[in-house]
């Protein structure tokens, strides 16, 4: 076969081992993305730290396990949810050590939007440099399905699909390249949804549209 004229890296990131967290590892987890929670400047006064949090399947990228959380949570401006991820290094023998957590919150909600069909969160972790100034970031994707039937996810720049995954109880985690710079226009990524049968129930990019100007 010729050379590749476009050499990304694809399915960068081990595959789900665990699962969605639960138990004891669960509630470690949880502390840490609380505290998380507690640095975040801008969040609105005398709001509580949550106490529910959600866990999505986790991802091994670059020496570290990313596990992506969401939360939801009352403030005196109204609901908020809460989102962010905890890593942490997984030695071959040994106990996960090294937790680190970030956090952030939105008051844009999924039922305030019907015409959703997958909501997203998104959180660059890390950087792909190619040759001659190529370059992508490494995305942490995570979301939950608003349509009926989705059995599993994929990140796709283009026509590549670049990583996929099942979704787990109705949520799924990806690890992929975005904002891919070097071969001609930016290329973004896509998030697509599937049936069984392999038939597209969604697709949805990690950027906001535009709201178009009324004055135009």
């Amino acid at each position: 076969m010729p050379p590749d004229p476009r050499p990304i890296p694809r399915f960068i990131a081990d595959s789900s081992q665990e699962g969605v967290p639960y138990g004891r590892f669960a509630e470690r987890l949880g502390e840490a993305f609380r505290e998380a929670c507690g640095r975040i400047e801008d969040l609105p006064g005398e709001t509580a730290p949550p106490e529910k949090v959600e866990w999505f399947p986790e991802r091994a990228w670059g020496g570290r396990v990313w596990v992506p959380a969401t939360a939801r949570i009352d403030s005196p401006d109204g609901p908020l949810e809460l989102f962010g991820h905890v890593s942490y290094i997984q030695p071959e023998d040994g106990d996960p050590a090294g937790f680190r957590a970030i956090a952030d919150f939105t008051d844009v909600l999924a039922e305030e939007n019907p015409a959703w069909r997958i909501d997203l969160n998104d959180e660059v972790i890390g950087r792909w440099r190619g040759e001659n100034g190529r370059a992508g970031d490494v995305t942490l994707i995570w979301g939950v399905p608003l349509v009926q039937g989705a059995q599993a996810a994929t990140a796709q720049l283009e026509t590549e699909t670049v990583d996929q995954e099942p979704i787990v109880d109705n949520r799924f985690t990806l690890v992929a390249l975005d904002a891919l710079k070097g071969y001609g226009d930016d290329v973004f990524c896509e998030v697509k949804l599937w049936s069984r049968r392999a038939d597209e129930l969604a697709s949805e990019t990690l950027y906001a549209e535009e709201e178009p100007d009324p004055a135009s």
